[in-house]
């Protein structure tokens, strides 16, 4: 009932997920030529890496949108690699200021959506309708598969040289997704 209500108020329908990805890059397969095997050569396993919490956005009528921010983690002992829900909470309040009507959230159980602060948050928003998805059901996120695209091809074989480097290439990836035209029917 709460998803239709959500539906017909005109609401924008929205899916987040986080990511993250370290200095070491995925492999993927290129060609060479015979008996010369590409090489990637990597300084070592660096510690530093990068969150990414991306939301997608749909609703009837209007082009689907992406908003991400990036976390980095300088390999502090002490500190945070994931976000936290102060960074969720930023994001929902700059989604909300950008597309204006109502939002009908989806994610995953995760701790940090269940944290009491943003459940006291979210539940003091009239805009905000959150609903969450079964455990184990990352087929069910459009996000997921923005993640395997950037590993698959804008991050692939890549040696970053700096943390910097990493997020400009996952910047210009997710760009590269977020304005590419869909199939022309």
């Amino acid at each position: 009932m709460r998803g239709r209500l959500a539906a017909l108020s005109g609401a924008w329908l929205a899916f987040e997920d986080e990511a993250g990805f370290s200095m070491t890059p995925p492999q993927a397969k290129t060609w060479s030529q015979r008996g010369r095997t590409p090489v990637v050569r990597v300084r070592g396993r660096s510690r530093r890496r990068v969150s990414i919490a991306a939301l997608t956005w749909y609703q009837p009528g209007h082009r689907s949108r992406l908003i991400y921010r990036p976390r980095r983690d300088y390999g502090q002992r002490d500190g945070r690699k994931s976000f936290s829900w102060r960074d969720y909470r930023d994001l929902l309040i700059t989604a909300h200021q950008q597309f204006g009507g109502p939002i009908a959230l989806v994610w995953y159980n995760l701790n940090a959506y269940k944290a009491a602060d943003l459940r006291r948050f979210t539940q003091g928003r009239d805009w905000l309708t959150i609903y969450y998805l079964p455990p184990c059901a990352p087929d069910l996120n459009p996000v997921e598969g923005i993640w395997s695209l950037l590993r698959r091809g804008w991050l692939s074989n890549v040696a970053f040289s700096t943390p910097e480097h990493l997020v400009q290439r996952i910047r210009r990836g997710l760009r590269h997704i977020q304005y590419r035209r869909g199939p022309t029917r």
